[in-house]
């Protein structure tokens, strides 16, 4: 069942290894079949470099196993509440890369020093609050997506302008059309969050920092990438 999906998850996890964005078990990666409604994602603490195509486990969005010998990722509910609530996320990646769970642990948002962030997105990657001792002692994961759902909704921001948050405390959330164009996003997640960091140690060490990239220039870099009539790379 859905085996090229398996093969498409298993590698997008691959990919999370090779960029340096977790080490150990420490992440996951899905992807769902809209036409099915299925999703595909990692198993639970199965090292990557063991880790098969075959591993993959299926669920449906009632969070019940359709296929798989293994249990799936921990995270499983985060990601079928996002599933659930945003019909454009298509994949879904969860790291402790160092640099984006570090601004989540300050419980701050990544905001746009530069064009590089603003080529990701218009405006801050938003860190969300971190969980209750209720949320947390109850249905954990899946309030972590419902924590998620919160945020954007009392910022009102969109998944598809913003592709990527904080939860306090705990770490980095991104996603995308896909599962490769998630880890790709949880890839440039972790440069700007080290290049925020870097940006705002050199202003304190500074007397004539200036900081904060005007609205102009963020909104020129997000819209000629990302906008209706974008113009960056080719056709």
């Amino acid at each position: 069942m859905l085996e090229e999906l398996k093969e498409k998850v298993y590698k997008a996890n691959l990919q999370l290894v090779e960029y340096g964005l977790v080490v150990l078990t420490w992440g996951n990666a899905s992807e769902i079949d809209r036409d099915t409604g299925l999703v595909v994602i990692k198993p639970s603490g199965v090292p990557y470099n063991t880790m098969k195509p075959s591993d993959m486990v299926v669920m449906d969005l009632d969070g019940n196993k359709v296929e798989g010998d293994l249990n799936p990722s921990s995270d499983t509910p985060t990601h079928l509440e996002l599933y659930r609530t945003y019909d454009d996320i298509g994949g879904i990646v969860h790291t402790h890369s160092t640099w984006a769970c570090s601004w989540a642990q300050a419980g701050r948002d990544v905001l746009p020093y530069g064009t590089t962030h603003a080529d990701f997105t218009n405006g801050a990657v938003p860190c969300a609050r971190g969980l209750t001792k209720e949320e947390v002692s109850g249905e954990y994961e899946l309030n972590t997506g419902k924590v998620i759902v919160e945020e954007f909704a009392k910022r009102g921001i969109k998944p598809s302008e913003c592709p990527a948050v904080l939860i306090h405390r705990h770490g980095p959330f991104t996603w995308g059309k896909d599962s490769y164009k998630a880890v790709e996003n949880a890839l440039i997640l972790e440069q700007v969050s080290k290049m925020a960091h870097r940006t705002e140690l050199i202003a304190s060490l500074s007397d004539n920092a200036d900081i904060g990239i005007e609205d102009y220039l963020l909104d020129k870099h997000y819209q000629r990438k990302h906008g209706k009539n974008a113009y960056y790379g080719q056709k």
